[in-house]
């Protein structure tokens, strides 16, 4: 008789420094609702939980491709209409010196790959503090250094460009930014992206530019700037998708564009072609969605846009009549980070608001922050009377908590 010898799978050690603060709180979450609690869900930035409708045409233009049998692999970079399609937006947007363009499975793949053909183990990335935990994981899981500047919350939560400077090293390789930002909701200025330009170019280092939000722009008398745009000689890969502004995250379709000198990016983006060969390709019916998202009718924006601003008027009128919250207001993309005058860690605080209030926030030490604060994270999507019942439940556990 074989008497079983129980053993253990060790998982690699460099998977200690990977976490995921949004969906990890999930698990809580999900011993409350097993309980029969309702959450309220302000944690996950997919307009389609809520109102938000994927335009049709670009259903229509999906649909047509599976059934014009597009469903084996595509091409590994992208399929040409879409290819196109992303290069013409760009140049309409100011992209000069483009010298290459790169469709994944979500911008998520084409972030990791970029990341992963640039880095070897000790090198590191400066990454903004607070930042998309995303970037965390894959560079921990590439075996990086930790790296991150502070944003400045006193500042609009602009880039730090003197806390950049001083962390730049040896063993850097680029300059991450979420612009505009999650979780902060902040858009960078035309003198910040000035800045960090000249800090590129001074030190030899690539960009990585997040510009999944670049049309979810809240404030009228606000402008996006590229800073691939703004800096045509400094090796910048920016990323984008279809996910947000197009209401499709469950497609996984997004992309990055390669621009800048082409002597500066030639091996390395022959690199990253390596890993987007290696994984054969996109979604491919979905990659004949892009053209007609990018150039068909863009209706849906307007409509997006003005629930926003409601959305986002009623958060910042809130957070300024709630004891111990203060907030700068967001100017893009769909989050609030509110600054949290609190005794204990922000895990603590809304770990204990999703049990006893069941409005589930993600704590803002998940996404970095200067030592000494607090935040959450609030994704302000939901419809006006649900937002009105979280923020009365997040204001009464406050006021119980606190006794103020």
């Amino acid at each position: 008789m074989t008497i079983p010898v129980t053993y253990q799978i060790a998982p690699a050690t460099r998977m200690a420094n990977v976490s995921y603060a949004i969906r990890d709180l999930a698990v809580v979450a999900d011993e409350v609702a097993r309980q029969g609690h309702e959450i309220l869900y302000l944690n996950i930035g997919d307009p389609c939980t809520y109102d938000f409708a994927t335009p049709p045409h670009m259903i229509e233009a999906a649909t047509r491709a599976m059934r014009d049998g597009f469903n084996g692999y595509g091409d590994s970079l992208g399929e040409p209409s879409a290819v196109n399609a992303i290069r013409a937006r760009a140049e309409s947007n100011g992209f000069q010196n483009i010298q290459g363009i790169m469709v994944g499975f979500g911008s998520g793949e084409v972030i990791d790959h970029c990341l992963t053909a640039l880095i070897n183990p000790g090198d590191n990335v400066l990454t903004p503090c607070p930042d998309y935990p995303l970037y965390g994981a894959v560079l921990g899981k590439i075996g990086a250094e930790p790296n991150s500047y502070f944003l400045s919350e006193e500042n609009g939560w602009q880039p730090d460009l003197e806390d950049i400077a001083a962390r730049i090293n040896p063993r850097t390789k680029a300059i991450l930014l979420i612009n505009p930002n999650n979780p902060t909701g902040a858009i960078y200025s035309r003198a910040t992206l000035e800045g960090i330009a000249e800090l590129a170019r001074r030190h030899n280092l690539l960009i990585l530019a997040d510009e999944i939000y670049d049309q979810l722009i809240i404030d009228d008398d606000c402008e996006h700037i590229s800073i691939a745009a703004l800096a045509p000689d400094v090796p910048v890969i920016t990323f984008n998708g279809l996910s947000k502004a197009y209401l499709v995250p469950g497609w996984r379709i997004g992309w990055a564009i390669a621009t800048g000198p082409a002597e500066s990016l030639g091996d390395y983006l022959d690199a990253v072609y390596k890993l987007l060969r290696a994984r054969l390709s996109a979604p491919h019916p979905f990659m004949y969605a892009i053209a007609p998202a990018l150039e068909g009718p863009q209706d849906h924006l307007a409509i997006v846009r003005a629930k926003l601003r409601r959305r986002r008027d009623l958060t910042v009128q809130w957070a300024s009549r709630t004891p111990r919250v203060s907030l700068t207001s967001p100017r893009g993309a769909f989050y609030a980070f509110p600054k949290l005058d609190i005794p204990e860690d922000d895990k603590q605080f809304v770990t204990e608001l999703l049990q006893q209030q069941h409005v589930l926030c993600v704590h803002g030490s998940g996404f970095g922050q200067r030592p000494g604060t607090r935040h959450m994270r609030i994704v302000f999507l939901p419809q006006e009377e649900l937002l009105e019942q979280a923020y009365a439940k997040i204001t009464d556990f406050i006021a119980k908590r606190y006794q103020d």
